[in-house]
């Protein structure tokens, strides 16, 4: 390779630098943080670990160790889908425009299927889209079981009575047989809340919640033993206070939702 002997050995016996020294430690942390959640990305794990050491440095540096150490996330993205048809009672009032000024001004629902110990639940949650605060939640192993949906809005509208809340309030969701209910919706159109629904087959109407179930799924296989609880109503009880409270997200610059909502001045709904 025409590098002479001494040459060679003086290479061979230099000290690190400063930047291999910090590549180093960088990868044991981002090691011991992936180990934990497998399911975040480079930007959460620098977030997770600055917050922890209180060590300066970029996102992109955390990017380059990953990649030297071949580590990313485990968690898979959805397609786009075509668009289908409206409901015929309630049509797409939102048309994807999710901006909002503060917490309870839109809610998106969704009911999605959580495995334990060999048994399925269908696990219904609502979520706010200001912060992506899960607000309301309950889970049952029967299938097609439309209490927890009807538990859900029950808890939604006594957190709207204890806030105060007097303006109208957009509740988004599928089309699904108990969201269409007469007898499920009477409630909210009583109490000033603007019902919402997507096209039918479309995720991309509601990709706040589409969004957020294909992560909480990922993030459970890869981050959880859920087997391990005793019952998944207490692994649900744990998830949704590590989700609110300590889950760092993209949307709020790596901020759980409790702290994106104390950070705007606003205290927390949940």
């Amino acid at each position: 390779m025409s590098i002479n002997r001494s040459g060679y050995y003086k290479w061979l016996n230099r000290d690190i630098n400063n930047y291999e020294i910090n590549r180093n430690d960088l990868a044991v942390l981002i090691k011991e943080e992936h180990s934990k959640h497998p399911s975040y990305g480079y930007h959460a794990l620098a977030k997770v670990i600055r917050d922890k050491t209180g060590w300066i440095f970029s996102d992109n540096l955390c990017h380059k160790v990953c990649k030297y150490i071949n580590i990313k996330s485990k968690c898979r993205h959805y397609q786009y889908r075509k668009p289908g048809e409206e409901h015929i009672v309630y049509d797409n009032k939102i048309h994807n425009n999710w901006t909002t000024t503060g917490p309870l001004q839109k809610i998106v629902s969704d009911m999605t299927v959580i495995k334990h110990r060999g048994k399925h639940y269908e696990w219904t949650y609502f979520l706010d889209t200001y912060n992506n605060a899960i607000i309301a939640s309950d889970i049952s192993s029967k299938w097609a079981d439309p209490k927890p949906y009807f538990n859900c809005r029950d808890q939604l509208l006594k957190l709207l009575k204890k806030e105060g809340i007097t303006e109208s309030v957009y509740f988004h969701t599928d089309q699904g047989s108990v969201f269409s209910s007469t007898s499920f919706n009477q409630a909210l159109l009583n109490n000033n809340i603007i019902r919402s629904m997507s096209r039918v087959g479309t995720p991309t109407d509601n990709p706040i919640i589409e969004s957020m179930n294909g992560w909480i799924k990922a993030q459970i296989w890869a981050d959880y033993r859920i087997n391990d609880f005793e019952s998944v109503e207490e692994f649900i009880q744990e998830y949704i206070h590590y989700y609110n409270y300590e889950r760092p997200m993209y949307k709020h610059n790596y901020k759980s939702p409790a702290e994106f909502t104390l950070s705007q001045g606003f205290h927390l709904t949940f």
